[in-house]
């Protein structure tokens, strides 16, 4: 079966495995309510989080990935019906009466340790934002609305991938051929952002981006439902709601503090943009949304020469994940090893399993790696928990087993698979997340790895990428694959620099995506529609202007998971960044560096504040000064690569 799990020989297995999931939890839901105060029942509720996770985490991933409709639509059904039964636990009078009643006692909260402590509080907190403290009609009320959140997400998901549709005669004759025909229409299904021709790019732009009204009530519904449901459970606005327990804290220091800093400190790229554009196409300079991407790149090709091609040969994925294994086992003492899998475990024949093992503790657990294109799969990288680690009743500890995910093409007859300079980049940015979910090792399931604050979840894969930008890293690995050549160190450099260019520009697109998001969730009734938020937004933030007839809102997917969140990626890299300077930038070999970093930073992974992680590993506390500081240093060029290359 999928992952080793019997019942998923077949589709029909996630209706046995789920069944079985949900008659765990009902027992364990009345071995709960029966428990006196104690650490037992901590344990307990953490025995049903994983019962339910085990099968929600997997189908979570199968309903994406596997090839297979029949699975994909199995655990699509698998996944609403435990998402509903989680929604009704967390409005469980008497399930949360047995943890409120530990929570009160103060002689064994005293008694338990800060993580079981800190556990215990997380759970309560999912009492609360679902409205446990509501009568029982408001109660139904959240449950509802939680379920109808749930399915609104699921169709903007779908929705913000559907491509929009043109009459080909509408387009110029010369470019249509780079959209696909579809008898009399053109499928436009993405902003072609790297495309030469500006033509193409603005007809991508427009066309991609045009309003679909069944989209935009979907949103305006997602954005009022959260609404509804964060003040239902006693938050001014989801916002609110959201960033409890986070490192940004509230809506208010996030936006004023450090969003509104970065912005202050990254208006400087547009001009060189505008100024290349000139030169190129002088009877059209004007600057606008579609030629962001393209001019940064042709800014970076003509100011450091970078050919991606010429770096290929020198990434063949074998190398790649050679390097990787050395990095861990200097840094962390752990090896990767290929597993031979069982028939029916994996999804497609070139999924590769990987053992994690550390030289004196052993296998910490499994790495699932599918990383090849195929038909229908979707086009993102990603790193899925599909089984957390915990420490089992009966002493064993509970592997972790994650999927990651890319997009890499397959090898040749002639070639191995080559990665381009930034697909080397995003293997080591999700294997960071790998190994957190391998060393989060915390003795409960509801906090292990990955399973913590967002703002704090990017910081292990964003460190990984400097990392993979270090020539000392790099020149343990790249080889060229025919002649064995190493990569020079000038090639290392100019790629490095040639990131810098438009940086800020691109840092400030992050902070627009990062204050519509927090508008979007903040004070509602919203006082503009949608588009027009949008419109002002960007005006105010982002240094290009907005284009009339499109509703780029509608395509923002990170809506859906990252709703109220999606500063996280600034917050995570200014974490990160100050890490590597502090900590490896002088040696990303070290040995005792990297067992701090396991030790305070990814040991723990949700059981403890991510700033208290972040001040064990800096051994200070940062103000937000610090981290603004981080991140707009990284822009700066190194002067001595620009004059070697000029």
């Amino acid at each position: 079966g999928l992952f080793g799990v019997p019942e998923l020989s077949c589709p029909e297995g996630f209706q046995e495995a789920q069944d079985k999931a949900l008659q765990e939890s009902e027992q364990l839901v009345q071995k709960a309510c029966s428990t006196p105060p104690g650490p037992e029942i901590v344990m307990i509720f953490d025995q049903l989080s994983d019962a339910l996770c085990r099968v929600a985490d997997l189908a979570d991933f199968v309903k994406i990935a596997h090839p297979d409709c029949a699975f994909r639509e199995a655990a699509e059904e698998a996944c609403r019906n435990i998402g509903t039964m989680v929604e009704k636990l967390n409005t469980d009078v008497e399930l949360c009466k047995s943890l409120r009643q530990l929570l009160a006692n103060k002689v064994v909260m005293d008694s338990l340790d800060p993580e079981t402590r800190r556990v215990a509080e997380l759970f309560m907190f999912d009492f609360e934002i679902s409205g446990i403290h509501l009568d029982e009609e408001k109660r139904k009320k959240a449950v509802n609305l939680n379920i109808r959140i749930l399915d609104l997400c699921n169709e903007f998901l779908a929705g913000a991938h559907l491509p929009n549709k043109i009459d080909r005669h509408v387009l110029p004759e010369h470019i249509r051929y780079n959209f696909t025909t579809d008898g009399n229409y053109l499928q436009v299904a993405g902003l072609h952002a790297d495309c030469p021709d500006d033509l193409v790019r603005e007809a991508a732009y427009k066309i991609f981006l045009y309003p679909n009204a069944e989209q935009l009530k979907r949103l305006e519904e997602l954005l009022a439902s959260r609404n509804s449901l964060a003040q239902l459970v006693g938050y001014s606005t989801f916002a609110h709601r959201a960033l409890q327990g986070t490192m940004a804290k509230n809506p208010a220091s996030l936006i004023n503090t450090f969003i509104i800093k970065i912005f202050c400190r990254t208006q400087k790229d547009f001009e060189m943009m505008t100024k290349m554009k000139m030169k190129l196409k002088p009877q059209n300079s004007k600057l606008m949304p579609w030629d962001h991407p393209y001019y940064s790149g042709v800014l970076r090709a003509e100011r450091y020469n970078i050919d991606p091609g010429l770096y290929c040969p020198f990434f063949s994925l074998g190398a790649c994940m050679e390097g990787l294994n050395s990095l861990f086992s200097r840094l962390l003492g752990i090896s990767l090893y290929a597993e031979q899998t069982q028939r029916g475990e994996v999804w497609s024949e070139d999924v590769r399993k990987l053992a994690v093992v550390h030289e004196n503790e052993g296998l910490l657990g499994y790495i699932y790696c599918d990383f090849f294109q195929r038909p229908n799969k979707p086009h993102q990288d990603c790193h899925f928990t599909v089984r957390g680690g915990r420490l089992r009743e009966d002493g064993e500890y509970q592997l972790p087993v994650v999927v990651l995910m890319l997009s890499l093409p397959s090898s040749t007859r002639n070639a191995p698979t080559l990665l381009s300079p930034g697909m080397m980049e995003n293997l080591f940015h999700e294997m960071g997340h790998a190994m957190h979910s391998m060393l989060g090792r915390t003795r409960y399931q509801h906090v292990t790895g990955t399973r913590c604050p967002t703002d704090f979840a990017e910081v292990p894969s964003i460190l990984m990428e400097f990392f993979a930008n270090d020539y000392r890293v790099v020149n343990q690995f790249a080889r060229h694959y025919k002649t064995g050549q190493p990569l020079p160190k000038n090639m290392v450099s100019r790629l490095c620099e040639s990131k810098k260019v438009c940086a800020a520009a691109d840092m400030q697109l992050q902070v627009f995506y990062a204050v519509l998001d927090q508008i979007y969730h903040g004070k509602h009734p919203l006082k503009k529609s949608t588009t027009e938020i949008l419109k002002e937004t960007q005006e105010k933030f982002y240094g290009l202007p907005y284009v009339p007839n499109t509703a780029w809102q509608l395509r923002f997917s990170h809506l859906v998971g990252y709703g109220a969140k999606y500063y996280s990626y600034l917050m995570s890299r200014a974490v990160a960044s100050m890490v590597w300077k502090q900590c490896f930038a002088q040696d990303p070999f070290d040995r005792a560096m990297g067992e701090r970093y396991r030790r305070e930073m990814l040991a723990h992974g949700g059981g403890k504040e991510p700033i208290l992680m972040v001040q064990g590993m800096l051994q200070k506390s940062p103000s937000v000064e610090d981290f603004v500081d981080a991140l707009v240093s990284d822009l700066d060029q190194d002067f001595e690569t620009f004059i070697m290359d000029s």
